[in-house]
């Protein structure tokens, strides 16, 4: 894979690929804030594709559109979503710094707290049907479809709803499935979920309730891993731990093994820490708090837990640090270039605390027998305007009927479609 390392150039030289370059730490009282204000795409304008790909608006004039889920009919789900009303970020200092960096960014509006159902009804690429398919939820995320039954992540529960195909409206209430890590804090409030490929599990994604164990260790209870629940007695168990904000999830299509990406510690310098792609391991701690990246030591966290250092294992691939990767999907379809088979698709909202930023894309990561086989590619850019305003931010994605990338961003309140260029939608 390294034999390839020309190619990690320019912007992916550090803080990429299986081994990336760590620096030692720089810690500052208070972080680096260097957010892109956010400025929304005016009319005409749109992200750039990759050469050979073109970009259309699949929707648009959402309301802070998160995450995205597609139905065996076609239809598309976007969970219109953003962070609860009670939410630690706004306490103290820092928290009142948080905010208004939030604001500027796009993020200080409040949580539609719903899910839009898209249709393409003429297979053009743009969605001509829209409707609220369910609402007043409560800062919605995750959504997976197993069956009749559609499981919706709150920040504090899932719930289960009746589905029948081709419905483009649930007015039923839906029913508590299982609680899920919240409370006073709840720092990361975004909670994803994946169904099993036999349909008997869900797997949950609770990030922690700190940056690096600053609320104390007991704030943390259930926190920080992926969770798994066998879905017949509502049972769960920690799956992974140590995981500090996972959020994107998928099955790559050759091993069938859970990949995910995660958004990694701050306020340790521009370099630390690298976000990650990596395989989830049944039972295995990937670091956090107490270590980065594997055995690095986090020295802000006491007391250590050197037990836990010692057994946390190296994560697969790194995405770059503060790039706030968060959409993952692996690429199934067929009507990309067959290059993009079984690669990873992923969402990076893009940095806050950073000099000069990163992320504000969606990358490409390409695969070969079920693991990362070298550099990343940029496949969705210029969501950061020429006088640093941010036009957008790309969250989740997923690949549509079509074989078509959809991406969700939360700040231009679209979801484009990403397409090889000439071809038929």
């Amino acid at each position: 894979m390294l034999a390839c390392g020309s190619a990690f150039a320019a912007d992916y030289a550090a803080g990429f690929g299986p081994d990336p370059e760590l620096p030692a730490p720089h810690k500052s009282l208070m972080p680096t804030v260097n957010i892109a204000p956010a400025k929304p795409w005016q009319a005409g304008e749109k992200p750039e594709a990759a050469q050979g790909f073109q970009v259309t608006a699949f929707a648009s004039q959402l309301d802070h559109p998160r995450w995205l889920a597609t139905l065996p009919n076609g239809d598309v789900l976007v969970a219109e979503s953003n962070a609860p009303a009670q939410h630690d970020e706004n306490a103290g200092i820092k928290g009142f710094v948080m905010k208004k960096v939030q604001k500027r960014a796009g993020a200080g509006v409040a949580s539609p707290d719903r899910i839009v159902l898209l249709r393409d009804t003429d297979g053009d690429g743009v969605a001509d049907t829209r409707t609220v398919f369910i609402d007043k939820l409560h800062s919605p995320f995750g959504m997976a479809l197993i069956g009749d039954e559609l499981y919706v992540a709150d920040t504090d529960a899932i719930m289960r709803f009746k589905y029948e195909p081709g419905m483009t409206q649930i007015t039923t209430p839906g029913e508590k499935f299982m609680d899920l890590p919240a409370g006073e804090i709840n720092h990361h409030w975004t909670k994803n979920i994946i169904a099993s490929r036999d349909g008997k599990k869900l797997y949950v994604t609770v990030g922690s309730n700190s940056n690096a164990a600053e609320n104390g260790i007991d704030a943390e209870n259930g926190r920080a891993q992926i969770m798994e629940v066998d879905i017949a007695t509502r049972q769960s168990r920690p799956f992974a731990t140590g995981l500090r904000n996972p959020n994107g999830m998928s099955w790559q299509p050759q091993s069938g093994a859970l990949w995910t990406v995660v958004n990694e510690r701050d306020e340790l310098g521009n370099e630390l820490v690298p976000d990650y792609l990596t395989s989830v391991k049944d039972g295995a701690f990937y670091g956090w708090p107490y270590s980065y990246y594997g055995q690095h030591v986090d020295e802000r966290v006491k007391p250590q837990r050197a037990d836990l250092v010692q057994s946390a294992i190296l994560p697969d691939y790194a995405v770059g640090a503060h790039t706030a990767s968060l959409g993952l999907t692996f690429y199934d379809g067929s009507a990309f270039p067959e290059r993009y088979r079984n690669g990873a698709f992923i969402g990076q909202h893009g940095s806050w605390n950073r000099k000069p930023r990163s992320g504000y894309k969606v990358v490409f990561v390409p695969f070969q027998d079920g693991k990362p086989s070298g550099p990343p590619e940029d496949i969705l850019t210029g969501f950061v305007s020429s006088d640093g305003h941010a036009r957008g931010r790309p969250v989740g994605v997923a690949v549509d009927h079509a074989g078509g990338l959809l991406v969700a961003d939360d700040v231009g309140n679209a979801v484009w479609r990403v397409a090889p260029a000439g071809k038929p939608q």
